[in-house]
């Protein structure tokens, strides 16, 4: 099978994505840049993508829910199709789904560890946090990951566009959530540049 031009985006938005899932009882959340937006309340900046992330148990329900697109797991810069029912590589955690009929990939399915009670940092697990207080809901219900934990996975490749979505989110961040980031990055990025701006806040709220 002809593997899909990996430009070719016209993902869902996630009140689409919601409307496909919705049903659905077990954990989801929109992460990466859309969830900042999502906390935020309002489209600060293009979105080329929408990702989702679910636990790796629950891989195939959602599958099955998104059934009208393709599988492919991208891996190592790398796409390989998947075929319907097959569970990912133990190595795999990213899935994105092509819609075929309309020639675009619609939406990157990111697998996660953790359980329904807990939200693990999948680049370092022993940062946790109870799932309750990370995984939070806008006016319309959508499941979005909290803002320090969405930075958190950004600080590692600060693109343009990571760099723009910390300076959106961080002067709004809880005193809580600020401290929690800053103590993710001095622990896994020392000398991190946004330790500084972080700091920054503190001594502005004092």
């Amino acid at each position: 099978m002809r593997t899909p031009d990996p430009e070719a985006w016209a993902a869902w938005r996630p009140e689409e994505l919601l409307r496909r899932l919705g049903g659905l009882t077990r954990p989801w959340s929109v992460v990466g840049g859309w969830a900042l937006d999502l906390w935020r309340g309002c489209e600060t900046r293009p979105h080329e993508d929408l990702e989702f992330a679910v636990l790796r148990p629950d891989f195939r329900l959602f599958r099955e829910a998104l059934a009208e697109c393709e599988a492919w797991t991208a891996h190592a810069g790398e796409l390989a199709f998947s075929p319907e029912g097959a569970e990912p590589a133990p190595h795999a955690a990213q899935v994105w789904l092509y819609d075929r009929a309309a020639g675009f990939w619609r939406v990157d399915l990111m697998i996660e560890p953790g359980t329904p009670e807990t939200w693990i940092y999948k680049r370092d697990p022993s940062i946790r946090r109870p799932r309750a207080e990370t995984i939070l809901r806008d006016d319309r219900g959508i499941p979005h990951l909290a803002p320090a934990a969405a930075l958190l996975f950004k600080a590692k490749h600060r693109r343009p566009k990571d760099e723009a979505d910390f300076a959106m989110a961080a002067p709004l961040l809880p005193e809580l959530e600020r401290r929690w980031l800053k103590s993710c990055l001095e622990r896994l990025h020392p000398g991190h540049g946004w330790i500084a701006a972080l700091e920054g806040e503190d001594r502005g709220i004092r």
